[in-house]
């Protein structure tokens, strides 16, 4: 059984447009798309070795928020916003600040005090207040708060003190040098956070809780310049392909997120490299244009036609633009290629059954079984299991998958309600009657708990 962190970060209502899907958790959007995670794992995965940690029980998670801020709320789990990737320059750069946040796991600095507050409670990389990134583009409400003289409020909601941050700098370098990493990528990456200090005229204040427990970026900034500029590993050059990976995941998180019209000022018509090329096609598609979005994902396939992502691209259009049948073949094909990769398998499971064929239920039943078997905190897949067991009239079954979803959800009521109706039709003292049993008792544990908060 995981943690009950990365239970929450990885709860979903349903799968939304394109390859990247959307989880509500801890009042939080957690972004999840295969290819992004295989990238984040493989950044992440020498630099928690070198911190001692198994790679295999540290996840990264992409949060849904425009915001230059990563953070840690308990466990093994670093949350990196989706506005420090759009703003990193390369892989470098996220590989630092993934090295601080395990100083901050590794220096046991993450208070957990549950829910959304314990989540986006703690700042990490906090040089400026962790929304305040993007106040600029977020409406100047946000920008009002600071500069109305909150500073001191916002400062006790960022509970880290100098000596933490400082402590994760250090730990986070000794990281990086452990890994071969050159810290060229912290120090660009501590710049760029300077140049917003500058521009929104962030000042150390005696009366603001935050600046007095947050090194300055000036003084961290000369702090690690001498430690890395003596490391061996300064002038090694960065790995290319993960660089290649990392301009990819980048471009397509921008055409996923952003407005189509930022999507195509940034990566223009003209621009014919394998980024732009992703970023359009997610544009194109948000805009309904089908063939645009179609040429773009065929023109990648054409110099890689063997790219299981792209195949995915491809057959996401297809199926969310109505043609589910279509979308078939290049969703198993990725499917194929990632060995039932859960995401992608996933979504050739969604196409089957959109499919509205019964003869595609076997194959479709197979898929999603897979899916789950590797990765059970799948909300999506477990849906898509009870449509099958529906239609097929296993109803125990449907009603067990439905609990599977719902507990995921954190919706403890139906929960319990599903898993006691499985639980009622199930052979007594079967696997699938011991798991409905399971989720019940998690349901009641977790509905008697919200009543003692009352």
């Amino acid at each position: 059984m995981r943690t009950i962190p990365r239970l929450l970060a990885r709860c979903t209502a349903a799968l939304l447009i394109f390859t990247l899907t959307s989880q509500a958790a801890m009042a939080q959007s957690i972004l999840r798309d295969a290819e992004t995670e295989a990238l984040l794992h493989d950044l992440a995965t020498p630099l928690v070795s070198a911190a001692g940690l198994d790679p295999r029980n540290v996840d990264v998670v992409l949060v849904g928020d425009r915001s230059i801020n990563a953070f840690v709320a308990g466990g093994q789990i670093v949350f990196i916003n989706e506005g420090l990737i759009e703003t990193a320059e390369n892989a470098a750069e996220v590989q630092a600040v993934i090295a601080h946040e395990l100083g901050h796991i590794t220096g046991g600095h993450a208070i957990n005090d549950g829910g959304s507050k314990a989540a986006t409670g703690i700042s990490i990389l906090s040089l400026i207040l962790g929304g305040l990134a993007a106040a600029a583009g977020s409406g100047e409400a946000a920008m009002g708060v600071i500069m109305a003289g909150q500073q001191a409020a916002m400062g006790k909601y960022f509970a880290f003190s100098r000596e933490q941050e400082s402590s994760a700098d250090a730990a986070g370098a000794s990281y990086l040098s452990k890994s071969g990493i050159s810290g060229r990528g912290s120090i660009s990456f501590f710049k760029k956070l300077q140049n917003l200090e500058y521009r929104h005229g962030y000042t150390r204040n005696a009366d603001s809780e935050f600046y007095s427990t947050h090194p300055m970026t000036s003084d961290r900034i000369a702090t690690l310049q001498d430690t890395y500029q003596a490391d061996p590993a300064w002038n090694r050059p960065a790995d290319a392909a993960i660089e290649v990976r990392f301009q990819r995941v980048k471009a397509k998180l921008i055409g996923y997120v952003d407005e189509p019209g930022r999507t195509l000022q940034i990566y223009p018509e003209s621009d014919k490299s394998v980024p732009a090329r992703y970023a359009r096609a997610y544009a194109w598609h948000k805009e309904a244009y089908l063939d645009k979005a179609m040429a773009e994902a065929d023109a990648l396939l054409a110099g890689a036609p063997n790219d299981p992502y792209f195949l995915e691209l491809k057959g996401q259009i297809l199926l969310e633009s109505g043609h589910p049948q279509e979308a078939l073949a290049p969703l198993r094909k990725a499917t194929e290629l990632t060995a039932n990769q859960p995401l992608i398998a996933t979504t050739f499971g969604h196409a089957l059954l959109a499919t509205e064929d019964p003869a595609q239920l076997p194959e479709a039943e197979r898929v999603l079984k897979a899916a789950v078997a590797r990765d059970r905190e799948n909300p999506f897949a477990w849906y898509e299991l009870g449509v099958i067991y529906g239609q097929r009239g296993d109803m125990a079954r449907a009603r067990l998958a439905s609990a599977e979803q719902q507990v995921l959800e954190l919706n403890y009521p139906q929960a319990l309600n599903s898993a006691e109706a499985a639980q009622a039709a199930l052979p007594k003292g079967s696997p699938d009657y011991l798991r409905a049993q399971d989720i019940a008792m998690q349901a009641r544990a977790a509905i008697e708990q919200k009543k003692k908060r009352k």
